[in-house]
């Protein structure tokens, strides 16, 4: 039976409100050591809350600082994973423990599941506030099993015949170099790492690297069995830029040296339009909640993406991820490839 399908826990106090999303209030803790217990004793309760609801905010802890963050990440989260084939800044703080991006504070980030491009990724994300943006910056989620229910049909069975398909352009005036995201400086060993993972590469010159992986847009969570919605496709298309940044890009660097951007499994492009229907869906979807100091927010990374409003004032949110997933455990409903669907 989907576990998705049970009551919430009763002696949890669980607060469900129209466009946030669930928050679970902690009792009142004297230290860090004593919430520690409690979070400890109720591990299996959280647990099952998060599965049922995707995403779940924890609210009345003594998180103070990157330290705290790391304990309590170790209860709800014992099994961390790495940050691979990296596309966004972000501050390594040690302890498996990260900013949640370093991208501007007026740049919005659109929903997304994160590292839906890998042949593995984690299963479960864990933010925490220890700095209060003076005014927006809430990390926002969606569940992406409604959004594939809301997905226009045509679009829905596109996407499933054939996935949808990521394309890098890695240079250091744009994106990010490959040396970064492949954790390299060697050219030899990005070959190996794409070769085993499923990753097409062409070199243009010795520091500029474009790379093409069809993943499985839609994909079976391995504990529930929902299908729901998983992939970058509008985080990055052309269509969803500012309209400003894209034409610079496209001036810059022509119409296939965008750092990203992506099409259908088949190497078709969508229309703008056709785009904007997307990003609607995640509109309709999307909740939030503006964060406190202490604050956790726990997001199970197939059941619901997340992004993150514009912000002022200071912003300090921490990151961790964990729970291990296979791909190839989620029933891709289309198999990783170097090229397009149907050997175009």
């Amino acid at each position: 039976m989907s576990l998705t399908a049970q009551a919430p826990v009763a002696h949890l106090d669980v607060r469900h409100e129209p466009g946030k999303p669930t928050i679970l209030v902690t009792p009142s803790f004297d230290d860090l050591d004593d919430a520690v217990g409690w979070l400890t004793a109720q591990r299996a309760a959280i647990r099952a809350e998060l599965l049922h609801c995707g995403s779940l905010m924890i609210r009345g802890l003594p998180v103070g600082d990157t330290t705290d963050f790391a304990r309590v990440r170790d209860v709800l989260m014992p099994q961390q994973t790495g940050y691979r084939e990296k596309a966004t800044p972000r501050t390594d703080f040690g302890q498996g423990v990260f900013s949640s991006t370093d991208l501007p504070a007026a740049q919005p980030i659109r929903l997304h599941n994160e590292n839906s491009y890998t042949l593995d990724f984690p299963g479960t994300l864990l933010f925490g506030c220890v700095v209060a943006p003076e005014e927006g910056g809430a990390t926002t989620v969606g569940d992406m099993r409604e959004a594939l229910r809301l997905m226009p049909a045509d679009l829905r069975e596109r996407f499933a015949a054939h996935g949808w398909l990521l394309v890098r352009n890695y240079s250091e005036l744009a994106g990010l170099p490959w040396q970064t995201s492949f954790a390299s400086d060697d050219p030899a060993d990005v070959q190996s790492y794409c070769d085993e993972n499923v990753i097409g590469y062409e070199w243009l010159d010795e520091e500029e690297l474009r790379t093409r992986q069809r993943r499985s847009a839609i994909v079976t969570h391995p504990v529930t069995g929902e299908q729901s919605w998983f992939n970058h496709y509008a985080f990055w298309n052309r269509w969803t830029l500012d309209a400003d940044v894209r034409d610079v890009l496209l001036d810059t660097y022509g119409d296939d040296g965008l750092p990203f951007d992506t099409y259908v499994g088949d190497g078709s492009a969508l229309t703008r339009e056709e785009v904007e229907s997307i990003a609607a869906v995640y509109e309709q979807v999307t909740v939030r909640e503006t964060w406190q100091v202490g604050d956790l927010l726990m997001v199970d990374n197939i059941l619901n993406a997340h992004g993150r409003e514009a912000f002022s004032g200071a912003r300090k949110i921490l990151v961790a991820m964990g729970d291990p997933v296979a791909l190839a455990d989620c029933a891709p409903q289309t198999p990783p490839s170097t090229t397009v669907s149907d050997g175009k």
